[in-house]
């Protein structure tokens, strides 16, 4: 591998190619570890703040090492930046012959089985889904990938897309009789084939751990393994090495099986009677336990949840039985009965008192209800998979994220995952922190469980929302916190005469919100959880970042609560070793959608009193870039003024 030092320099093959790239010595280090873990197929864990170019620090190795990588994101968005913009941008400038592919899951791509089912049936909810569908159908003549996030011409949230895509319930794989045109086995074929392959995590844990439908021949043939934003690894991982089964599955097999019964055997009267009764029997389980977005613990639902199970698991027989009757007609109707098979495999096992080491819960969404059975700990089973079946093939693992540590330390992290003995190393960001954020705790803040304390945060973040002229996030724990938020906002806006937009979070899609924020440029967004990582907002757009409480979990959080319980037995402090370093994971996100590059300014706002007033506050703010910080709000507006009076003098030159 070439000095690595003269790639990154001043007049090295990055500079030349990349316009306005700048030497970054944290970018160098990192990178020069990064090479060493791969050429003694080591592992590493790797903090980068902001600006470091940390996407940079580990394609450099990773291309120059030769050989196969797997390249590991949290978000399809990521994965699409890597694919499209980065990694061409560094294989160019290096000048090396790798070949690249980007692959996703199943349900991304168009099935042309089930979009022509679709059509044949043509039941649509409305005159716009029946378009969709068409114009789903005019996109899938022409394109070579199939990949939804190239059809312009219809909405990602469209419900066309559940019936034009295939799930890995519902694809029948080498038995389709499209397989030979599969974009999704065109797609695995690629990567299969290719130096660099970029997937997600989701990916990865549910098609390359799982060892699922060949996609493991792309683990046991590569030589590195990245990570990207690998501080989602614990909860992604923990998913899929547990067992789930929703109601939504089961509408899906009645569904696909009555479809599928149109297309081979319409004769057969007791299928679709069959599918209404199961799809009746999934819906009636859904509405036995009450409430949306909600987690219960197996032993918190209600007795008429077991009866709606019981009677679900009974439809789903019978319903298995009808297929079994007619699976020789076609694949479809063949594949239908195997998916009924397996699901009442895992009904059955969640019915029954599950193994030591799960705790079984359910999760009821707005329209279905997900049973689920999730391991306690994952660290064993994740250093298996590392190991992988054949121990001689030994791979480097890279572990990347703006946010793994707290206060430098890594122990947490490493244990959840099983990586002790990994090297470890920390960067923080090259952006001069001190001069271009300020940390606010604002002063005499009620305590955050308290009735009066949304009214509170808004009280205390009204001066400031006014002093930034908007351009400002308003972060809250809690769905309902943003709900009142966002409505003690609305009130005070219009009563004050503030002329800027306000936006919440769920009136449009996260992209469209968004972009409607950065075009605006001086609005106000309320929002949750899904705005607290994955956002970039550079410039003046985003000068103040408001968190209204610490992120710490719901204890009575079903899976959480297990852990705790867990580790109290084994006599340790559940607190400071897990819930506290996610809670500092999780601040560390939020307060990162502040400063963006190194001409950004802005305030940070903690509202919680916590901060300041209990001992574990030092070990949250301690972990922040290191921003002044202050509790007086006379500076924290003064702040605004400097940044005005310095926008007003650079204007003037």
């Amino acid at each position: 591998m070439p000095e690595l030092s003269s790639v990154f320099s001043a007049d090295g093959a990055l500079a030349r190619a990349i316009p306005g790239y700048r030497l970054r010595p944290q970018q160098v280090e990192m990178a020069e570890r990064i090479a060493a873990a791969i050429q003694k197929h080591g592992v590493l864990v790797a903090e980068a703040g902001t600006g470091t170019g940390k996407t940079f620090a580990y394609l450099v190795p990773a291309l120059l090492a030769g050989g196969k990588a797997i390249i590991s994101t949290g978000t399809k968005t990521l994965q699409d930046q890597l694919f499209q913009r980065d990694l061409p941008t560094v294989r160019d400038a290096l000048k090396t012959p790798a070949t690249i592919a980007l692959l996703k899951g199943r349900a991304n791509y168009v099935c042309h089985y089930h979009l022509a089912r679709a059509k044949e049936a043509g039941r649509f909810l409305s005159r716009e889904e029946a378009g969709h569908i068409l114009a789903i159908a005019r996109f899938a003549q022409t394109s070579t990938t199939g990949d939804k996030a190239e059809c312009a011409a219809v909405p990602e949230d469209s419900a066309a897309w559940a019936q034009a895509t295939s799930t890995r319930d519902n694809c029948l794989g080498q038995e389709c009789p499209n397989a030979k045109e599969c974009f999704v086995m065109a797609a695995r074929r690629e990567a299969q084939a290719s130096d660099v392959v970029v997937v997600n995590h989701h990916l990865f844990f549910a098609d390359v751990m799982l060892r699922d439908s060949g996609v493991a021949e792309l683990l046991p043939a590569c030589n590195t393994v990245v990570f990207d934003e690998a501080h989602q690894l614990p909860e992604t991982a923990s998913l899929f090495f547990g067992e789930s089964v929703s109601t939504a599955q089961l509408v899906e097999l009645a569904r696909d099986a009555r479809l599928e019964g149109l297309a081979a055997a319409k004769d057969f009267l007791e299928l679709p009677e069959g599918a209404r009764a199961l799809e009746k029997a999934a819906r009636d389980l859904r509405l036995a336990v009450p409430g949306e977005n909600a987690r219960h613990s197996a032993a918190q639902l209600p007795p008429a949840f077991l009866e709606a199970l019981d009677k679900a698991a009974a439809e789903l027989a019978h319903f298995g039985a009808l297929l079994e009757s007619q699976a020789g007609r076609s694949e479809g109707l063949e594949h239908c009965w195997r998916r009924a098979q397996e699901l009442a495999v895992v009904v059955k096992r969640w019915r029954d008192v599950g193994e030591p080491g799960l705790v079984r819960w359910a999760e009821v969404f707005s329209q279905s209800l997900a049973l689920n059975a999730t391991p306690l700990v994952i660290a064993d089973i994740f250093r298996k998979q590392m190991e992988g079946p054949n121990s001689q093939h030994r791979r480097a693992w890279i572990f990347t994220s703006a946010t793994l540590a707290v206060e430098s330390d890594f122990s947490h992290y490493c244990a959840e995952l099983g990586l002790e003995g990994a090297d470890t190393g920390y960067w923080g960001s090259p952006f001069d922190y001190p001069n271009q954020a300020l940390l606010y705790a604002p002063q005499a803040m009620p305590d955050p469980n308290s009735r009066e304390y949304n009214e509170a945060v808004v009280e205390a973040a009204w001066p400031l929302i006014h002093a930034s002229r908007g351009r400002a996030f308003v972060l809250c724990t809690s769905l309902r916190a943003m709900r009142r938020i966002h409505e003690l906002l609305k009130s005070r806006f219009e009563a004050e005469g503030f002329d800027h937009p306000l936006l919440l979070q769920g009136e449009g899609s996260k992209s469209e919100l968004l972009a409607r924020f950065r075009r605006l440029g001086n609005a106000v967004l309320v929002a949750s959880q899904s705005f607290w990582e994955g956002v970039d907002v550079r410039g003046e757009a985003l000068s103040l970042v408001i968190i209204d409480k610490l992120p710490f979990a719901p204890p009575d959080d079903p899976v959480l609560a297990a852990r705790i319980e867990h580790m109290k037995q084994q006599g340790r402090n559940a607190f400071m070793e897990y819930q506290l370093p996610r809670a500092v994971i999780s601040v560390k996100q939020g307060a990162g959608r502040l400063i963006r590059d190194e001409t950004d300014r802005g305030v940070l706002m903690i509202c919680d009193p916590r901060l300041i007033a209990r001992h574990y506050g030092k070990r949250v703010w301690r972990s922040l870039p290191p921003m002044r910080r202050t509790r007086e709000e006379d500076e924290a507006l003064g702040f605004f003024d400097a940044t005005v009076r310095e926008t007003e003098e650079i204007d003037a030159h």
